[in-house]
């Protein structure tokens, strides 16, 4: 989800609502603690340099449990953090606390917002020996990395 979709989003809603991957809802008196531009500065294991930038928010939960973070309000923490994401209309991801402070993706289901699961890839599996996901199962299961044979 972009910024743009997410203001529209927020401005056809009477409550602010997320929903964890598992279908558990965040607490109502969750609230947004940051907005912050995350940028990644990295090189693949392939070598290829890469940079990725995304608008970060971070949730979070207290303890004064008649807390509840109305649409307009969400809307004004958008248009102060303008400051730092400037005008770009940036993809999303969301911090929230569990075991360990988790990155999900976010969508909107019409209702409410929805918690991606983010997983790892490798960038690079052309240069790792991992074949593309047209070739057979049973030729994928007898794909094994060597010491040595450049894998990820």
């Amino acid at each position: 989800m972009k910024i743009s979709e997410m203001k529209q989003s927020l401005a056809g809603l009477d409550a602010v609502h997320f929903r964890l991957p598992s279908g558990e809802y965040l607490p109502p008196h969750f609230h947004v603690t940051e907005v912050g531009l995350v940028s990644k500065h990295f090189i693949d294991c392939g070598g290829v340099e890469r940079q990725e930038t995304v608008a970060n928010f971070q949730l979070w939960e207290a303890g004064d449990y008649d807390h509840r973070l109305a649409p307009q309000k969400f809307l004004h923490i958008l248009a102060l953090s303008e400051k730092i994401l400037g005008q770009e209309d940036l993809d999303i991801e969301v911090e929230y606390q569990q075991a360990t402070i988790g990155k999900f993706g976010l969508s909107f289901d019409g209702q409410d917002f929805v918690l991606l699961p983010k997983q790892t890839a490798c960038l690079a599996q052309d240069a790792c020996g991992i074949p593309s996901k047209e070739v057979a199962p049973p030729q994928l299961q007898m794909l094994a990395c060597t010491p040595g044979g450049g894998c990820c």
